[in-house]
């Protein structure tokens, strides 16, 4: 099983979510350890406009691999309001931080209570393990 913190929530598309620590409706979004690991050597980033609005399972960026091109979906209704832009010229941190310096982009949600609808740490391990 790969890593999966504990305090995240997930998505079945392997998308992880995590509360900022100063503001419940802002949301932090990434791929999971097993995507990047899936996908390979990551080459690319393409990531939403900031001020984007967007609903859950929304295709808003993508990420690339010799492999393939997978497209992250929005895990919640919101608003983009960050993106990560180092991953622009560094999309290999994706591949060595999936779940701190290879963040995506924060989006921030009306409905704080949604977060708690995603899978929890133990329902997405399980979810991987009945993958391999």
């Amino acid at each position: 099983m790969t890593d999966t913190p504990p305090e995240n929530r997930y998505t079945e598309e392997h998308e992880w979510a995590r509360r900022d620590d100063d503001n419940p409706h802002i949301i932090w979004i990434g791929i999971t350890d097993y995507a990047q690991g899936q996908l390979g050597d990551v080459v690319m980033v393409e990531l939403p406009e900031v001020g984007e609005a967007v609903d859950d399972d929304d295709a808003c960026g993508a990420v690339e691999s010799p492999k393939s091109v997978s497209d992250v979906f929005a895990p919640l209704v919101g608003r983009i309001i960050e993106v990560n832009e180092t991953l622009l010229d560094a999309p290999e941190i994706v591949n060595s931080s999936p779940y701190d310096d290879g963040w995506l982009f924060k989006l921030e949600i009306k409905d704080a209570a949604s977060f708690d609808d995603l899978m929890d740490h133990e329902t997405y391990a399980s979810f991987v393990e009945g993958l391999e």
